[in-house]
Parts: C-alpha cells; structure tokens; sequence
C-alpha cells in the first residue's frame, strides 16, 4: 500500500509582487527627482561647450532685473559679501557658482567677480550645454 503525501511543499516563486513594488518604486523616484531644482530661480544661461567638474559650496544668482540670491535666499548687493563671508566661512578652496541670467550686463558680474577676488574665492560662470 503506497502511501501518498496529501501536502506538498512547491518550490516554486512569484515574483510578480516584487516587481510591482519596484516599478513602483521607480515611478516614484523618477516623479520625486524631477521636482527637486538646484535652483528655483529661473534664469536663461549663456551657452559653453565646456562643463567643469568643480563642485560649488554655494550659488550666486543674478535675475533679469538685477536681483541678488544667495542660493534662493534674496539678498540686497550692498549686503552681498558679508552673507558670502557668513555662509562659507573659513574654508579653503572655496568655489562660488555665479547663475547669471544671459541678459545681464557684464559689469554685475564683474562685482561679484571682484567680491570673490577680495575673499579668495574660485568663481564657477554657469551655463547651459551648446
């Protein structure tokens, strides 16, 4: 008389919750990583077929019509090198990336060039790729 065991164990595996999950997972890091901007300024930037790899501590922006952010905080010109001072401190090899709208004239961005020449920082000019 063979006996036969009623309950048997299947090795088998679905996968098909797990790859929801991860779909899932994926639509919601790619929804999540569009809405984060380094800068909520919107600026039209001169084009360079040059990038540099440099990471900036912090940004300088320059609107259309001549307003100062430090990163997206507004700051008056006058008040420009003490909040600089303020934010980056005592470190060496500081680099500052100037977002400067393609409109602006060259003579804003020349302040702010010899505002980082007198705290010794190195300036990053922002662009777009070509």
């Amino acid at each position: 008389m063979a006996l036969r065991s009623r309950n048997k164990v299947s090795a088998a595996f679905s996968m098909s919750g797990m790859t929801d999950i991860v779909f899932l997972l994926l639509i919601f890091f790619m929804i999540t990583s569009t809405l984060i901007h380094p800068t909520a300024l919107k600026l039209l930037l001169p084009k360079s077929s040059h990038q540099t790899s440099a990471k900036p501590l912090t940004t300088v922006s320059i609107t259309r019509d001549l307003q100062y952010f430090v990163e997206d905080q507004p700051v008056d010109f006058n008040n420009l090198e003490r909040v600089l001072q303020e934010r980056i401190g005592n470190n060496l090899e500081v680099y500052v990336s100037i977002h400067a709208d393609k409109s602006v004239d060259i003579e804003y961005i020349v302040k702010i060039l010899n505002i980082a020449k007198n705290n010794n920082y190195k300036v990053i000019l922002a662009t777009t790729p070509e």
